[in-house]
């Protein structure tokens, strides 16, 4: 566990900056990603540091702290981690094997397929869950995921497996806060609250 310092008013914690710095160089590279045409998320950068920033709270000032890292190394050697984590994705680079990034996959799976269950409202229109599911204009959550921790370093993975294995003995469920934080970034002030409105709007 981690001793954050306190926030005060007019301040950040240590866990934002972090936050504020990893996303300022991945925006960079997202936009910079090679395209035949601007992708539609290219063009709606906000929504790009919303869903990304609702990953980065998640995660502790460890494993942010290793990944600002990888960012930081990528830019001195001028990789753009975002286009090789999209090169993955459509199979135009090897994959790398990893027996942790096996074992993340494995249990942010069940995580985001409980969501699913319990939250189907929230749910619709997310990714597929399955790799099975990819098609070649629809990449599931399966398949982005094991292409995005095949873009970190073995000291990243390694703390966010450890973090992970910590949150799964607590029974606590990654996924869950990671679109706890995106609700009430839309001002709703709990999952249930917008499962419920939304349920109820499609009732009609």
């Amino acid at each position: 566990m981690h001793d954050w310092k306190e926030q005060k008013e007019g301040t950040v914690t240590d866990k934002e900056t972090l936050i504020a710095r990893i996303l300022a160089i991945e925006e960079k590279m997202f936009l910079s990603v090679p395209t035949a045409e601007p992708a539609p998320c290219q063009q709606h950068p906000e929504q790009f540091r919303l869903h990304r920033r609702s990953q980065f709270h998640a995660w502790n000032e460890d494993v942010l702290t290793s990944y600002l890292e990888d960012l930081n190394d990528a830019m001195k050697s001028g990789e753009n981690l975002m286009t090789r984590k999209y090169a993955r994705m459509d199979n135009l680079i090897p994959p790398r094997e990893h027996h942790l990034i096996d074992e993340i996959v494995a249990i942010k799976y069940a995580w985001q397929k409980a969501m699913f269950e319990n939250y189907p409202g929230i749910m619709n229109g997310a990714r597929s869950l399955s790799r099975s599911e990819d098609t070649d204009f629809r990449t599931s959550f399966e398949t982005y995921l094991r292409a995005e921790l095949e873009t970190y370093s073995d000291e990243t993975i390694r703390l966010l497996h450890a973090q992970v294995m910590e949150m799964l003995r607590a029974g606590r469920s990654m996924a869950e806060e990671i679109y706890s934080f995106l609700i009430r970034e839309q001002g709703f002030s709990s999952l249930d609250e917008a499962e419920l409105l939304i349920r109820t709007e499609n009732s009609w």
